[in-house]
Formats: structure tokens, sequence, C-alpha cells
């Protein structure tokens, strides 16, 4: 799978982990930055990855800041983005099966690395229900 990645100073570290991982794996990763502990404004990487989902050059975006909250409501601006911030396993499905949502947000102070990266695992492991959930995606879509 194509995977976009990208994420601030304070998520560096588990970008970096998550990056080796998904390449490990035999996945596709593109790396969106930040390239180091330097502090960066979020915003511009989360667009960055948000786009590159948005326009289908990537199937799938993960997020990682301090708490992932900033990171998904800057991938949220962008048309075409469900970008879930997600802090558990029960979390990261219900985001793929019921919201079909395409970017997996991440706080890399708030949630340990292990439970990430079994997060990460089931986020791109898990497929859209469809069904009555794919209605309400549209409602979302149209709004």
């Amino acid at each position: 799978m194509k995977v976009a990645i990208g994420s601030d100073h304070a998520g560096y570290d588990a970008k970096e982990e998550v990056l080796k991982k998904l390449s490990d794996e035999g996945h596709d990763v593109v790396d969106f930055g930040t390239y180091s502990h330097e502090s960066v404004d979020y915003p511009d990487i989360a667009h960055a990855v948000a786009e590159a989902v948005a326009s289908g050059e990537c199937e799938r975006g993960i997020l990682l800041c301090g708490t992932g909250i900033g990171m998904s409501i800057a991938a949220n601006k962008v048309r075409g983005v469900r970008a879930a911030l997600c802090h558990d396993d029960f979390t990261a499905k219900m985001a793929r099966e019921h919201n079909d949502a395409n970017i997996l947000a991440v706080g890399s102070r708030t949630t340990a690395m292990h439970t990430i990266m079994r997060m990460v695992d089931i986020f791109l492991s898990t497929e859209f229900a469809g069904g009555r959930h794919a209605d309400r995606v549209s409602k979302i879509e149209k709004a």
C-alpha cells in the first residue's frame, strides 16, 4: 500500500519508527517530514499529507504530533480527507470500518509506541464496512 506519513517535531521519533516498520513490511511510504526535532508548523505537514491522500497519490495517510489534535484538524480542511484522531485499537478499527477514514492521526505524547504500532496495523488492514455507513460518509462529503 502507498502510505503518506508526516509529523511535527513532537511526533518525529514516533514517525521514524512507524516509517521503518511500514518500509520493512513492504509498503511504499512517502515521508512528508519533518526530518528532525527542530520546531515546525504542523499544518504545513498535515496539508501535504492530506493533499497526497485526497489526490490519490497515496491510499492512506498517517500523521503524528504531540496530541494528534492539530494534525487532524488541519488535515480535515482538505476536501476528500477523513482524518481520524485515534487513541486505541477500537478507535482505529471504527475509524476505518464505520467512517472510511483515510488518514490516521495519533498523539505521540499521549499514546504508547506499542499502541501506535498496533493502531497502524489495524488502520491499514481494516476495510470499510459500507452499507449504512456509506450513506453517512456521503453526507460528510457533501458538508
